[in-house]
């Protein structure tokens, strides 16, 4: 489809090739990015409308939530409950999946979303999101449970981001390829400005915590030292580091030109099983940049095929080109033979 179409008449006129489609996934969709233009709004709007800073509560993770997770958790819930599309939904931000309230209608789908990645960067003004999944829920299922959510991550329905930057962009893969989005804010309205995205299969980027070297498996060890040896290195070329300590905005780098994000778990008792969340930020990302050309892994599998047995589950993430992908993967089964 041609750059300039709106987003509304990219999803319609994308859905009218499955002769099964009812219109319910368009409305929802459509619903998700009215919720997240309120939320970009707010963020733009940060210290003017005093709602940067810490809400001095904490996350089912025990960690110290901002304003704007709070409100941005808030908005969406708003927005879907009563829209009859969705038949329960879990944020990151609430400790148990949230049910649909009785006297509104459910739907056939399942949202899972982090409100706002990378909100800690909100007063420093980097660039933050939101992240989305959608699933299918059970057949037969009226009353969705933490259960029917424990999906592996090819079996989503959809998944996207919005970032909230000097531009506002949203991506969104319903399994078809990837596409992007730019908020046109004199019409309000997203625009396709990037259609069909694609990563390279080489990369000379590379971004990761180097702060916490010392906690990582011999395997992420070898890679990184190898990747900063440059062209004197193995690898006979240099690469360049970034690090925003945002998954959407990393991720959103990695589509546009290209690299590889890692985020390892490590010998640290909080990081053993991985860092991010495997249903709101792992399983969304991984499926966008999966479609886009590139890979996604654990480092020992491909995450899309891992089966969640729990919520807010943590695990350990490398995306991107898949050339780099795939080394680090022999890496960890090499030294994993050898241990």
């Amino acid at each position: 489809m041609r750059k300039g179409t709106t987003f509304t008449r990219f999803i319609i006129e994308d859905l009218r090739k499955l002769p099964e489609a009812t219109g319910d996934f368009t409305l929802l969709l459509n619903t998700i990015v009215t919720a997240c233009k309120e939320i970009a709004d707010d963020v733009s709007r940060g210290q003017l409308i005093n709602v940067l800073g810490s809400a001095d509560t904490e996350n089912v993770q025990g960690e110290t939530q901002k304003k704007l997770d709070v409100i941005s958790n808030e908005i969406l819930i708003k927005a879907l409950e009563w829209s009859g599309h969705v038949g329960a939904m879990a944020s990151e931000e609430m400790e148990e999946v949230y049910p649909i309230p009785t006297k509104f209608p459910k739907g056939k789908y399942l949202l899972v979303f982090d409100p706002l990645d990378g909100s800690s960067n909100t007063e420093v003004n980097v660039s933050i999101g939101t992240i989305f999944s959608i699933l299918r829920c059970p057949s037969g299922i009226s009353i969705p449970t933490e259960q029917d959510f424990l999906q592996p991550g090819a079996s989503q329905v959809c998944a996207g981001y919005v970032l909230y930057g000097p531009a506002t962009n949203l991506v969104l893969s319903t399994g078809q390829g990837v596409n992007g989005f730019t908020l046109d804010r004199d019409i309000g309205e997203f625009i396709l400005t990037h259609p069909n995205l694609t990563i390279p299969e080489k990369t000379s980027e590379f971004a990761i915590n180097m702060s916490n070297q010392r906690h990582w498996e011999p395997a992420v060890k070898r890679y990184i030292d190898e990747v900063v040896e440059g062209k004197e290195g193995p690898r006979g070329r240099d690469f360049n580091t970034r690090w925003v300590a945002s998954m959407v905005a990393e991720v959103h780098r990695i589509l546009m030109r290209g690299g590889i994000f890692l985020y390892p778990r490590d010998s640290r008792e909080n990081v053993k099983e991985g860092r991010l969340r495997l249903l709101y930020e792992a399983n969304p990302m991984s499926f966008i940049i999966e479609q886009a050309g590139g890979a996604a892994s654990t480092g020992r599998e491909r995450i899309l095929s891992v089966k969640p047995h729990r919520l807010h589950q943590r695990i350990p993430v490398v995306i991107g080109a898949r050339e780099e992908v795939e080394r680090v993967e022999r890496y960890h089964l090499s030294m994993d033979k050898e241990s």
